[in-house]
């Protein structure tokens, strides 16, 4: 089941958040109504897609390519910070 809730709503009751994940389902948090993050169960240790790495934990619930669309367009359209060491 995937949840849909805003940063304020997850601001103010991180932990169901945590656990509603932490028991399955999905929890897709919104700013300005477009996904910004999301709480997915994370698998068993050594359940992952092998080779994978991070990536072969996302995607796969509802509005999951929504979300990878999204952080295309920000990776295309947002300059790279590079960190200062002066």
């Amino acid at each position: 089941m995937t949840k849909r809730v805003t940063v304020a709503e997850i601001e103010a009751d991180v932990a169901d958040y945590l656990r509603a994940a932490e028991e399955g389902d999905t929890v897709l948090v919104t700013r300005d109504g477009h996904a910004v993050v999301a709480l997915i169960p994370a698998p068993e240790p050594g359940k992952a897609a092998a080779g994978k790495g991070l990536a072969g934990l996302a995607g796969g619930w509802e509005g999951s390519d929504e979300l990878a669309e999204r952080i295309a367009e920000i990776r295309r359209t947002a300059p790279r910070a590079t960190a200062g060491f002066d």
